[in-house]
């Protein structure tokens, strides 16, 4: 398995000179019974792995824990509050604005950060220095390039995107049974309110049985070209 926690020493960095930082950010929450509670963090250090390869960025580590209230109702996973992981993303944007790398890109993989949105959109007031990626449209090209069948909204959870990312890099952390596991919920306007549980039993919205290792491939390649596009967004 690829380290999850970058190894660059700190002559790599000075030698590299960037101007931009990468964060990944998952979560640590029930992914139903055949995918990892970390599904969401590793998902984000395999994308944040595949940009640092291709562009002159520094790779940071990543924010495992985070806003994952919405699916309490399963063992194993456990959140921060969105003030918390607020606080804690502007800690690490000043840190790294003190030593001269005043663009942070937040790699995300967990679809329940909401407040990441409004953090880059704070950021914004001052000038581009921030971003969030992959963005909606991001997601939505990768699906096409890859040939996925489902789309961004019935594939909320655990389904053919996610398995077809690991099933690529890692397939050893999937577990037999996702072939099994399809269930639609595409009726959640009470998802904040109710949480995932009143929409599934299993904690899988989605239809991993559509997934494969070659969708994955297809999705990292797709998102690692669209993220040239972020970074000239942040050089304008």
């Amino acid at each position: 398995m690829e380290y999850m926690i970058p190894t660059q020493t700190t002559e790599d960095e000075r030698r590299r000179k960037t101007r931009t930082a990468i964060l990944p950010i998952g979560s640590f929450e029930q992914h139903g019974p055949y995918l990892p509670l970390a599904t969401d963090t590793i998902i984000a250090c395999i994308i944040a792995n595949a940009l640092a390869n291709s562009y002159p960025v520094q790779h940071l580590p990543p924010i495992s824990i985070t806003c994952s209230h919405e699916h309490a109702a399963w063992p194993g996973t456990v959140s921060i509050s969105a003030s918390t992981l607020y606080s804690v993303i502007f800690d690490i944007r000043k840190s790294l604005q003190q030593s001269g790398i005043p663009n942070l890109v937040l790699i995300n993989a967990h679809g329940g950060n909401y407040v990441l949105k409004n953090i880059v959109q704070e950021a914004a007031v001052a000038g581009p220095s921030m971003a969030l990626f992959p963005a909606s449209e991001d997601w939505k090209t990768a699906r096409r390039s890859a040939e996925l069948s489902t789309t961004d909204h019935e594939d909320m959870h655990a389904g053919e995107l996610e398995t077809s990312i690991l099933l690529h890099t890692h397939p050893e952390l999937v577990q037999p049974g996702y072939a099994a596991g399809d269930h639609t919920a595409n009726q959640r306007s009470a998802l904040l309110t109710l949480g995932i549980k009143a929409y599934t039993a299993s904690g899988i919205i989605g239809q991993p049985s559509l997934a494969s290792a070659v969708k994955g491939k297809g999705l990292l390649t797709s998102l690692v070209e669209s993220f040239a596009g972020c970074l000239a967004r942040l050089a304008q």
